[in-house]
């Protein structure tokens, strides 16, 4: 039997008489925050240079926002799912292709883009720095890897009648040479007695386009909670490293401090030892070390 609608049309009916141009329609875009790790440009000619987290922002060539620093990111064509568009673009900025790649969320406030209703489905891509080739796309002018700072800088409670509400006020730092970039966001926990929502706001906004300074500090959260929780930031590491370098990149995550022996427990199941050894610029020399998951 075929079935027919409250208005007697069978599927095939109800899709020939279908028009799409009835209904406004999104364009929807694919956005990447691209984290990679680098040396420290500080010479510090005492000790070995430190690993420092950073984020690939383009400058746009053209309206909206000419001039300012934006995320990689284009629309997703017709013939692609957005987990496909965001590995295209990936590949176009910085030449990689096979690294971890996951969605961070959908970002659909109106008039989040001054030129049309535009949806973003964003990703957070992990990569290692020695395998990016950096090339400008059509419509930007520089390509450049920027230094990420995410700090708290005052926190405030409130309590309501339905539960309380917790919000903490971070700013958002990205540099690269004399270009600083600045956002400060308030990350908002409202908790009631069977919920609990997290949004984000952004209270000022130096250079950065659209709100992709609203996607940065999304994509640092959740970093951060992964490295904490899992093995993420091994992505960040070469094929061999030192358990050293490998702090380091948590430590600049997670913007804080670990003791060592803290940390070597932590990553003890995480990381396999090999028989090659690295000497440093002072002449020591440390064991290198793969992830686990790959062959020796």
């Amino acid at each position: 039997m075929e079935w027919v609608d409250r208005n007697g049309l069978t599927e095939r009916e109800f899709l020939e008489q279908y028009r799409a141009g009835d209904y406004e329609r999104p364009s929807v875009a694919a956005d990447m925050v691209i984290f990679t790790v680098t040396d420290s440009e500080v010479d510090t000619r005492s000790k070995p240079p430190a690993k420092e987290l950073r984020i690939l922002l383009i400058r746009r060539g053209g309206h909206p926002y000419l001039g300012h620093w934006a995320l990689p990111g284009g629309f997703i064509q017709p013939d692609e799912t957005g987990e496909q568009a965001a590995a295209r673009e990936l590949f176009e900025e910085t030449g990689v292709t096979d690294v971890h790649l996951e969605q961070l969320h959908t970002f659909t406030d109106p008039g989040r883009d001054p030129r049309t209703w535009v949806i973003s489905s964003s990703y957070m891509a992990l990569i290692d720095s020695s395998r990016v080739r950096l090339q400008a796309g059509d419509d930007a002018e520089d390509t450049v890897w920027f230094k990420a700072s995410y700090r708290l800088l005052r926190e405030q409670k409130e309590r309501l009648e339905e539960g309380r509400v917790h919000t903490l006020t971070y700013m958002l730092t990205l540099t690269a040479g004399a270009v600083e970039l600045t956002a400060e966001v308030d990350r908002i926990v409202t908790l009631k007695l069977t919920s609990r929502s997290v949004s984000y706001s952004v209270r000022s906004n130096n250079g950065l386009a659209f709100d992709h300074a609203r996607i940065i500090v999304y994509a640092i959260e959740r970093l951060r909670q992964e490295t904490e929780q899992a093995d993420i930031a091994l992505h960040l590491m070469p094929e061999r490293f030192t358990l050293a370098e490998l702090q380091q990149v948590y430590e600049g995550i997670l913007d804080k401090e670990l003791a060592e022996a803290v940390f070597r427990d932590k990553v003890a199941g995480l990381v396999a030892e090999t028989d090659l050894y690295k000497e440093d610029a002072l002449q020591h020399s440390s064991r290198l070390y793969r992830r686990n998951w790959e062959e020796g």
